[in-house]
């Protein structure tokens, strides 16, 4: 069992009792000691490994309590339209994208990542600016925010997207006149997934090496837990077969779709439910229950800024959402539930309400449902969570990332509080922050950033209020992360006895300035023990 001393630099142990020890000493996979350098010493072996942080920072290592790992993976084979401006720069990209890949007749030509807020044109491309970049090859980017996406005419056409398609439940196809031709636009999950089976039908993603390139794009960001946020059938048995070839590094915890059957699932996979099996879990199930407020389908209690009467729309009914919960609840499952929109917050805790006064689970209490992303989330829904012990998971990037956005959609006065993070905070409520990612980059300190600055991509200062401190903005990424999957004994803070979840930083969270956060590095991961990511040699 090998031994490691780690000395010489700042370790922020996260206990709340910052005591500032001088050393931290691993043991295999586990932390066996953390104090003075004189005692981690004295427990030295003859084949200790020293490890000399040079005045950098140790930490325990990151945990996204919630992102979609698959998509990632499969994200790194398509055009990446991220940093596109304008509809002649996505041109550009796919027909790049396609010469470079040898793309014919018989493929799929895939971007992702383009942003309308974003493009000079300020809408969405359509078909006709696809079909500049092929009419024989299906095509289909997909939008940022990952709610909606457009396709071109072969596109249109192969997914069977017609004049008289109706629009499917909870989605809607973009159309050239009111209620005819379809002009390329999906919205929604349900929509989008038309033109997801031509892609599937037309690609053979190598996922062993997909996945791999993944768990390296987390790591390279401190994280050793990571989620796969909306599996299905297709992607758990992809999981299952990589981990028990051993082919995973960190730790992965997949929530089952709603609309996947996830009890099926689960009772076809019982090992995977009751803890990790070679480095997966099954954690629980995840439902949507609207859109994203960037893209204006979030659902709101009062109309978008602008709008008359247009607040977004439901993803499911009452019936249906007390129904599913209902049987989570009965089963022992945690729920991630999607609410961007204050009236999709209402839902879920109404419907979840109602679902744990029918249920008579003994546990029903303590299964810790997750409300994720939270964006407009309001003071009183925040102290209606308190006693259904419902934790908030917050997308705070949203500030930077769209606040400017959600001034303009929302009104200064919603727009500015988005993320409200503070509220839960003096609520008691055990936050996390999450990056959706591949919506965003999994970079878990500039979440951090956002929760501490608040400051839009246009540099406006975007509720100040509701700012909260470095160490409670930490909290998020670590110890209440751990707490979000059960694992606050194992996981989150530098503590004897946990695993040893490390992350080495180039400086210290806690002692720089708070808008120089963002610039922080991550230079080492360790996971239990194991370097599995360095920037350089410490």
């Amino acid at each position: 069992m090998v031994q490691t001393i780690y000395f010489n630099g700042d370790l922020i142990t996260m206990t709340g009792m910052e005591t500032n020890p001088e050393a931290l000493v691993t043991e295999g996979r586990i932390i066996s000691y953390i104090g003075s350098l004189s005692e981690a010493e004295m427990r030295a072996q003859a084949d200790t490994r020293y490890v000399d942080l040079n005045g950098k920072t140790l930490m325990p290592a990151f945990i996204d309590p919630h992102s979609h790992i698959m998509e990632k993976a499969e994200f790194f084979q398509y055009a990446d339209l991220s940093g596109c401006q304008s509809f002649q720069d996505i041109v550009q990209v796919l027909q790049e994208h396609m010469k470079t890949r040898h793309i014919g007749e018989d493929g799929v030509v895939v971007g992702v990542g383009y942003d309308h807020n974003a493009l000079r044109e300020g809408r969405h491309p359509d078909k006709y600016v696809l079909d500049a970049v092929s009419r024989q090859i299906p095509i289909y980017i997909r939008h940022a925010s990952s709610h909606m996406g457009v396709g071109n005419s072969r596109m249109m056409e192969l997914a069977g997207i017609h004049d008289n398609t109706p629009d499917p439940e909870g989605a809607k196809f973009g159309r050239v006149t009111a209620a005819g031709e379809p002009n390329g636009y999906t919205e929604e999950l349900n929509a989008m997934a038309y033109c997801y089976t031509v892609i599937d039908s037309r690609t053979a993603a190598d996922w062993e090496i997909l996945l791999a390139e993944a768990q390296q794009y987390y790591l390279s960001y401190g994280i050793t837990t990571a989620q796969d946020g909306a599996t299905n059938r297709q992607s758990f048995e992809i999981l299952k077969r990589l981990a028990e070839q051993g082919k995973f590094d960190i730790d992965i915890v997949c929530y089952i779709r709603s609309d996947e059957n996830p009890e099926d699932m689960i009772e076809k996979n019982p090992s995977y439910a009751k803890g990790y099996r070679h480095r997966l879990k099954i954690g629980g199930c995840k439902n949507f229950l609207d859109g994203s407020p960037q893209g204006k389908t979030a659902w709101l209690s009062q109309p978008y800024e602008g709008e008359t009467s247009y607040c977004g729309y439901a993803a499911m009914s009452d019936k249906q959402l007390t129904e599913y919960l209902l049987t989570a609840i009965d089963h022992g499952r945690q729920v991630l539930s999607h609410c961007n929109g204050d009236a999709a917050a209402d839902q879920y805790i109404r419907c979840y309400q109602k679902a744990l006064a029918l249920s008579r689970h003994p546990d029903k209490m303590r299964l810790r449902p997750v409300m994720v992303h939270c964006q407009t989330v309001r003071k009183d829904q925040l102290e209606a969570m308190v006693p259904l012990h419902m934790i908030p998971s917050f997308f705070v990037g949203h500030t930077y990332y769209w606040g400017d956005v959600h001034l303009k959609n929302l009104g200064v006065a919603r727009g500015s509080r988005i993320s409200p993070v503070r509220e839960a905070l003096e609520r008691g409520l055990i936050y996390n922050f999450h990056r959706d990612t591949p919506v965003v980059s999994a970079d878990m300190l500039h979440s951090v950033w956002a929760a501490v600055n608040r400051i839009t991509k246009n540099g406006v200062s975007i509720g100040p209020e509701w700012r909260i401190g470095v160490y409670d903005a930490l909290k998020g990424i670590t110890c209440h992360a751990a707490y979000a999957y059960g694992e606050e004994k194992n996981k989150g803070t530098l503590e004897e006895g946990k695993l040893a979840d490390l992350v080495i930083l180039d400086q210290n969270p806690l002692k720089v300035q708070p808008i120089a956060i963002q610039d922080i590095q991550v230079m080492e991961t360790i996971k239990e023990g194991c370097s599995l990511y360095q920037r350089e040699h410490l």
